[in-house]
């Protein structure tokens, strides 16, 4: 059965992130039939500062090599998170700096290169906003959704990565909400379908 890894990047547990997140996790598993473990960030622990840089190696902590376990075993990992001032919430970008190392998630060619060393794994961004997407597109170019698709996860070898925007949140209406968690429920189903081996998706047709 195909493995989804859910990562939860809000520091709130009653946000809609984390409702989100939810919704993707039943759409993936109940309709889609694959299984799904989530990791709340939030709930982890682990020091997020890369102390020193890249210039020596940080040991990881439990936390973290479990994460990175997970990632491993995953086929599909998605990443649920809030857009803040232009970019993730500090725990996100410090997971990131923290589990996504060198060596592990990436190297560099003998020409200098980066090399992807997580491909074999697709990905999805589900990210809100306070913003409305055409703002963020025309007047801002999208530095978010770059930095999440092109510049980490493509980066470290996912392919092919979705990407979902939710918004805009402050002036959205508890009927707004609902269908967007009803717009993730079914593209949770619709990725975890993708990843069935074809006979499988014949069965369940």
């Amino acid at each position: 059965m195909s493995r989804i890894l859910l990562i939860d990047a809000h520091p709130q547990a009653t946000s809609l992130c984390a409702a989100l997140a939810h919704s993707y996790a039943q759409g993936a598993s109940e309709r889609g039939g694959v299984t799904v473990r989530t990791l709340a960030l939030r709930d982890m622990q682990f020091d997020p500062i890369l102390r020193v840089g890249y210039d020596d190696r940080q040991a990881l902590e439990p936390d973290l090599q479990m994460a990175q376990a997970a990632i491993e075993a995953a086929d599909h990992v998605v990443i649920v998170t809030p857009l803040w001032w232009g970019s993730v919430p500090a725990l996100l970008k410090g997971f990131f700096d923290r589990t996504l190392e060198k060596g592990w998630a990436y190297r560099y060619t003998e020409k200098g290169m980066p090399e992807g060393l997580l491909a074999g794994r697709s990905a999805r961004v589900v990210m809100t906003s306070d913003s409305p997407g055409w703002y963020l597109r025309l007047f801002q170019g999208n530095p978010t959704q770059n930095q999440l698709v092109r510049s980490t996860l493509k980066f470290c070898g996912f392919k092919p990565v979705g990407f979902t925007r939710i918004g805009p949140v402050h002036s959205s209406t508890q009927e707004q909400r609902a269908r967007w968690l009803q717009e993730v429920e079914r593209v949770a189903e619709k990725d975890a379908r993708q990843l069935q081996p074809t006979s499988a998706r014949t069965a369940n047709a």
